[in-house]
C-alpha cells in the first residue's frame, strides 16, 4: 500500500495506458453493431445487403465499394430517411476509421435498423483483399 501511495503518478499512468489500450474493444461492445470482414461482407452484399459509405466526398471519390450509397457521417442524421426502406435488410457501414462507423451504427440502431454491420478495416481492408472499387 505504501508503494501505491508513494508512486501514485506511476500507478495512474499505468491504469490510464491500460484503459487506452482496451478502449476500442469497449467501444465496439457499446456500439451495438457487429464487425464483419471482407468475406462476410461480400456474402451479405451478394444477398442484397446495402453498403453505406460515411466518408466525406473527397475520400469517396478516391474509390468506394460498388453500388455503395454515399452519405457522409455529418449528413447521416438528416438523410436517414433515405435509408428507411432498408431497415429490415443488412446494412454495411464502410468508412476510413472505426470512429465514424461506430457513430453511424449507433445512429442507425437508434432509428430501428435491425441488421447493421461495420466493415472491419474499412476501405483499406477491402482494397487489401483485392476486391473491386468504383471511382
Amino acid at each position: 500500500m505504501k508503494f501505491l501511495m508513494d508512486n501514485i503518478l506511476l500507478v495512474s499512468l499505468m491504469i490510464g495506458s491500460g484503459l487506452v489500450l482496451i478502449w476500442p474493444f469497449i467501444a465496439r461492445l457499446f456500439a451495438g453493431g457487429r464487425e464483419i470482414g471482407t468475406l462476410e461482407a461480400t456474402k451479405l452484399i451478394n444477398k442484397n445487403a446495402v453498403v453505406v459509405d460515411v466518408r466525406d466526398a473527397t475520400e469517396f471519390a478516391t474509390g468506394h465499394i460498388p453500388n455503395a450509397k454515399h452519405i457522409p457521417l455529418a449528413e447521416l442524421n438528416q438523410r436517414v430517411t433515405e435509408l428507411a426502406k432498408f431497415k429490415e435488410r443488412p446494412v454495411i457501414i464502410s468508412c476510413k476509421n472505426d470512429m465514424r462507423a461506430g457513430q453511424a451504427i449507433r445512429l442507425l440502431l437508434k432509428n430501428q435498423f435491425t441488421q447493421v454491420y461495420q466493415l472491419k478495416g474499412g476501405i483499406a481492408a477491402w482494397q487489401e483483399a483485392s476486391l473491386p472499387l468504383e471511382r
